[in-house]
């Protein structure tokens, strides 16, 4: 039989600890986000419909971005056991340069729209973290701006070939003027995806006001007050503005852009030169041989053409078709450090992350920014020992294998036959 007795004070207190009050709301809201998901849900709540979905959406159905998210989510890791690693290091060497961490900043337009610290949060926080940062060329913030921002750190150049060849050009040598080391000149852009959220939100350059939006923008006044008292969105590559995103993107973008086109920028543009929007294997070793320093498969985050290839997919083939040598980086899709490692592990050298540095930046400014990059890599980090494995280095494709949900008509009616 139990034996009973009364609570002892004393032990009471030992057993319960109370936990000390946190009055910084922003501080508080973020603790609690223990992943890039969380933070989504906070930026959902803090940020107006319109400006939020333009950051959360993609191009038409959105099968594109779902696609690319199922892939990371569709891999299964294979652990060594008995290989203690009680510390990892994260760090790589990525076109001639350190970064802390096998990820970076990926280019994102129209960012002080999302939350008014824009481009220079997302900078400020690179610079802490030692990692790269990418500004748009539809940025918000000027190049002199991030380089102020990020005055020892990476700063990367993300650049679209617009209808007036010269406003590239010039922006290019700004961009390297301003000691920025790589060019990530973006190829899948030659006309606007369509991106139906924000057709159904309305959402225009500059913003315009509804009945929806006002109702929309009432229980979250703080944003509005951020935007109206901080100076006007300023765009480097835009001469005007007035209208939707797409239409200013069918304006600005030409949809001749060549390899010719690279050969000028080549001429300009003193750095490192990767290109963005690579989604075959074929471009891939073309563009090897053109002499680039390197490739990310991207589709744009989904954001234009829908239905296209996954990039985490083409991953193994590429690098296999270009060799070791050649620089290969990856974006779309990336939601957990553990994305970041299965890329790593079948080949990528790098990684940028977009949504998830605009989910943070969402919640909670520059603040955000930082607990989006201590999440990843703490996640990194945990991955890396669950698989015994103390440096980037030793990650290979043994580690991973991706599952497939996809599988081509024609391989699958191989295999019946074979059957």
């Amino acid at each position: 039989m139990v034996q009973r007795q009364l609570p002892n004070p004393v032990e009471l207190l030992e057993l319960m600890k109370f936990k000390k009050p946190e009055f910084d709301g922003k501080k508080r809201r973020l603790d609690s986000a223990l992943t890039i998901d969380d933070l989504r849900t906070i930026a959902k709540r803090r940020t107006p419909k319109a400006a939020f979905d333009y950051t959360d959406g993609a191009a038409e159905g959105e099968l594109s971005l779902t696609r690319a998210r199922q892939a990371f989510q569709d891999v299964e890791f294979h652990p060594g056991i008995l290989r203690p690693a009680p510390s990892v290091d994260t760090s790589v060497d990525i076109l001639g340069g350190p970064s802390a961490l096998p990820f970076g900043i990926a280019p994102t337009g129209f960012t002080r729209l999302m939350q008014t610290e824009g481009e220079v949060a997302g900078a400020g926080a690179a610079a802490a973290a030692g990692i790269p940062f990418t500004l748009s060329t539809l940025g918000t913030t000027s190049i002199e701006g991030v380089k102020a921002a990020n005055p020892h750190g990476r700063n990367w150049f993300q650049l679209y070939v617009m209808r007036d060849r010269e406003i590239s050009y010039e922006l290019t040598r700004r961009a390297a003027a301003a000691g920025f080391d790589t060019l990530q000149f973006t190829v899948d852009t030659p006309v606007a995806g369509a991106r139906l959220r924000d057709k159904r939100n309305g959402f225009s350059i500059p913003p315009q006001l509804t009945l929806g939006t006002i109702i929309n923008a009432i229980p979250r006044p703080w944003w509005w007050y951020d935007f109206l008292t901080t100076p006007k969105l300023e765009f480097a590559s835009l001469s005007t503005t007035g209208g939707t995103v797409g239409e200013l993107l069918d304006a600005a973008m030409d949809p001749t852009i060549s390899y010719d086109d690279l050969a000028v920028i080549r001429d300009i543009w003193p750095g490192k030169i990767v290109i963005k929007g690579v989604q075959n294997v074929e471009d891939s070793v073309r563009l090897r041989d053109a002499g680039v320093d390197g490739i990310v498969l991207s589709n744009h985050g989904g954001r234009q053409l829908d239905r296209a290839p996954i990039p985490f997919h083409l991953l193994p083939e590429v690098r296999k078709a270009v060799g070791d040598d050649f620089t290969v980086m990856i974006d779309t899709g990336i939601m957990n450090g553990a994305d970041i490692v299965a890329a790593v592990a079948l080949g990528a050298d790098f990684t940028l992350i977009g949504r998830a540095y605009l989910y943070g930046l969402m919640a909670g400014g520059r603040a955000g920014v930082d607990r989006t990059i201590s999440i990843l890599r703490t996640e990194i980090e945990r991955t890396m020992r669950l698989l015994g494995v103390a440096s980037l280095a030793e990650l290979e494709p043994a580690h991973v294998t991706q599952l497939t949900r996809l599988v081509p008509v024609t391989r699958a009616a191989s295999d019946a036959v074979v059957r």
